[in-house]
């Protein structure tokens, strides 16, 4: 993946993470937070090493309710071909996920079912809809009848990697990328049974070039769905590859967020589906210890943080800015200090967040600087202290409430205690906190000198 760019930088950190200087555009542009959507589902590819334990309930609700439903707790129960279920075990699966146990039967059922899912990343979802178009391939056929799209050529080369790995015991089924630089001479038909790509190269395949026949096809997935929509033109063309699909091909849909934008598209795509959901999990900040402090301005809120700095860097702290400009400026300041600082911001190329990351998980940094990038699904076992350097709020300005839980969310995990400090600086970050306060109906005090012990016996 050393090749793979999702943009070019305007500033290199060092091998640190640590960057001095940041680009001058203070608020992102829409095509910058559409990029991030995509950016940030990589780079939870390439950190997570095993899946994600969730505690989350899933809810299953069915095309045809009274059809018995069906979970699995072994792979064994599916039936799959020895060849696959090989290639399970040699990918670590030992039992299936939840989302596994849940979504597996329906999609190897027979006649085949439509599936919209909802799964978070790290649940095990690639794996599942693999399983699912491995299991419908005629390896004899010679021909694509499996099409996965992806949104963008970095995450199609992820899931194609999850292909390679699990079908490595199936030597006969062959893979084709249909992405950007992947140049095949007109005419010629593809004999490989299953292509995953970008929804503008797999169109041209299918209509244009005629490298695919559409009315062939079997497994139709879209994986990433609400980062597919971000992407001016992919739903578009989604949808006029779905138009060319057989009536009784298998329709695939997976979402890490079911937005109403996203849940329009899905009905588009997929008829008749099953659908798998998760329950909303409980807000929890019940083993975190809220403050914040009043400041004046960024200055004071600087001078308010170096002056926690002592009781915190005993432990792994995340401090999180709204812009990237702000915290390409607090990490440079806080170096200046002598402070050990990573700094990790949306400019970045992906592999160099994860080398940041990782870096902070082996604890060679205690304080990782952050704008949202880092807010959701990244897990740091030993961060105890998450402050807002800026409160979260909305592209409207009022109070990003789901954003402030996931932000929060980094401390107090596993059961252990935590601590979010907040820095407020005007009236109208007060009247924010105010209403993180309602939302949440959770006092959050005003952090004294007092309360500094308080914070070391957190820490320690």
């Amino acid at each position: 993946l050393s090749g793979l760019h999702l943009k070019e930088e305007k500033a290199k950190p060092d091998s640190n993470g640590a960057v001095v200087k940041t680009d001058d555009n203070v608020e992102k542009t829409e095509d910058e937070e559409k990029e991030d959507r995509a950016a940030q589902s990589l780079l939870n590819k390439l950190i997570r090493s095993n899946l994600v334990d969730t505690t989350n309930q899933v809810e299953v609700l069915q095309r045809d309710p009274t059809s018995p439903l069906y979970s699995v707790k072994s792979f064994e129960e599916l039936r799959l071909k020895p060849q696959l279920l090989q290639g399970v075990y040699a990918m670590g699966f030992n039992r299936p996920s939840k989302i596994q146990e849940n979504a597996l039967p329906m999609m190897l059922a027979e006649p085949p079912q439509n599936l919209i899912a909802q799964s978070q990343s790290g649940t095990g979802k690639t794996a599942a809809f693999v399983l699912a178009m491995l299991s419908r391939v005629e390896p004899g056929n010679k021909y694509p009848q499996c099409l996965c799209l992806s949104p963008t050529y970095e995450l199609a080369l992820q899931t194609g990697k999850v292909i390679e790995q699990m079908g490595k015991f199936y030597p006969e089924l062959k893979l084709a990328y249909a992405v950007r630089g992947n140049k095949l001479e007109r005419g010629q038909k593809i004999s490989e049974q299953i292509v995953i790509g970008t929804p503008g190269t797999v169109l041209d395949w299918c209509s244009k070039l005629k490298f695919i026949d559409p009315k062939k096809i079997k497994v139709f997935v879209l994986d990433e769905a609400d980062v597919m929509i971000a992407t001016q033109g992919h739903q578009d063309q989604s949808i006029r590859i779905q138009r060319m699909l057989p009536r009784d091909c298998q329709m695939l849909l997976f979402s890490a967020t079911f937005e109403d934008s996203v849940w329009k598209f899905a009905q588009k795509v997929v008829p008749d589906p099953n659908i798998i959901k998760l329950k909303r999990e409980e807000e929890t900040l019940d083993t975190i210890k809220q403050y914040y402090v009043l400041c004046n301005n960024r200055d004071e809120k600087f001078q308010a943080l170096c002056n926690i700095y002592g009781a915190i860097t005993i432990a792994q702290a995340m401090i999180f800015c709204h812009t990237r400009k702000t915290a390409g400026w607090l990490a440079a300041e806080l170096s200046k200090e002598g402070h050990q600082v990573a700094l990790l911001s949306g400019e970045m190329m992906v592999e160099q967040r994860a080398a940041v990351i990782e870096r902070f998980r082996e604890g060679k940094e205690k304080v990782l600087v952050t704008t949202n990038v880092c807010a959701r699904g990244i897990d740091v076992e030993q961060v105890s202290v998450v402050i807002n350097f800026d409160l979260p709020v909305d592209k409207d300005g009022n109070p990003d409430n789901e954003t402030y839980l996931h932000r929060i969310g980094r401390t107090g995990r596993f059961g252990k205690r935590g601590l979010a400090i907040n820095m407020v600086d005007s009236k109208h970050s007060m009247n924010i906190l105010n209403r993180i306060q309602e939302h949440f109906n959770k006092k959050i005090n005003k952090l004294d000198t007092d309360d500094l012990d308080e914070i070391e016996k957190i820490t320690n």
